[in-house]
């Protein structure tokens, strides 16, 4: 099954947890946390998005 789904699940768990610690440590720079803040909800969208995508490709490629 990883074979089969992982660049998309791989892609998907970078943009949902590489994204927000990048933006973090930008904030931490900066002192402006709202780059933190604005880049939460974007990065936590399209991170489920492809999580769910890649889960569900996976999943009918079994069946």
């Amino acid at each position: 099954m990883l074979k089969k789904a992982g660049l998309p699940m791989i892609v998907s768990l970078a943009v949902l947890i590489g994204l927000p610690v990048f933006f973090l440590f930008i904030s931490l720079i900066t002192g402006e946390w709202g780059y933190l803040i604005w880049s939460l909800p974007p990065s936590f969208l399209a991170g489920f998005t492809g999580l769910m995508v890649s889960r569900n490709n996976s999943r009918m490629k079994d069946v």
